[in-house]
């Protein structure tokens, strides 16, 4: 009878390494997870003094990429024309612009005629 060997079996599709389990993910890879389904953070600080609430905060924190957010219906960097030059147009700002020309317009057209009228 012989003694079995505690060295791994030969095989040609195998390797005689270790074996190893599932493979940690870089941050790389938790990044690119988190942004593509997203997650909420969501928590509330109350400050109580002898059963007097004194200040609450709420806290709410979501993590996705813009796609992911658009998706569930945050979009609000669109309408901000600080972050979107498409807002700064519909904002008015091209309105107010135009608005300005005329005035300044009417007010050359005053200018002069006071002088010619003077």
């Amino acid at each position: 009878m012989t003694q079995g060997s505690l060295a791994p079996a030969e095989s040609p599709g195998l390797s005689p390494g270790p074996i190893s389990g599932p493979q940690p993910a870089n941050l790389g890879d938790i990044l690119e997870r988190v942004l593509d389904k997203g997650i909420v953070i969501a928590g509330d600080i109350r400050v109580n003094l002898l059963d007097i609430e004194l200040l609450t905060i709420k806290l709410r924190l979501v993590i996705a990429s813009l796609d992911t957010a658009s998706q569930v219906g945050i979009n609000w960097w669109q309408a901000d024309p600080w972050l979107s030059a498409d807002a700064a147009d519909r904002s008015g700002n091209r309105a107010l612009e135009e608005e300005n020309r005329q005035l300044r317009s009417r007010v050359k057209a005053l200018e002069a005629r006071s002088r010619d009228e003077g």
